[in-house]
């Protein structure tokens, strides 16, 4: 179970950075502010996104989160990265930037699956 916890841990938190203290640092930057332009997205659409990525990474790291709040939460990052996928590849092609919202995407996954893991071990014990 140790080695679950880690794993699950290891990935929550590199969600937790990219997406919660990140934005949160850098959300407001003129560079934020034109690339959310150059996707063709309001201002607006910009700061209530940093406000929901701070939220949903908030869920995911305090363990006093549980149930549906954390779906939820694992559910909005999931769109976000789709979309964002979608969003790079549209504008400015198949590359890199088309890319790392899916690598994101595989990390929140494996973060998604030992949640699970270790809910169901804690609920058998």
């Amino acid at each position: 179970m140790k080695i679950n916890k880690i794993i699950y841990w290891v990935s929550t938190v590199i969600i937790f950075l990219f997406e919660g203290v990140m934005p949160a640092l850098f959300g407001g930057s003129e560079e934020s502010r034109s690339g959310m332009s150059h996707l063709g997205y309001p201002y607006y659409f910009g700061v209530a996104l940093i406000c929901f990525k701070v939220a949903g990474a908030i869920v995911l790291i305090l363990p006093v989160f549980k149930g549906r709040i954390k779906e939820w939460a694992y559910a909005g990052f999931t769109f976000d990265f789709i979309f964002a996928s979608i969003s790079h590849a549209a504008i400015d092609g198949i590359g890199m930037m088309a890319f790392f919202p899916i690598i994101i995407l595989a990390i929140l996954g494996v973060s998604y699956f030992y949640y699970h893991k270790i809910q169901k071990e804690s609920h058998r014990n």
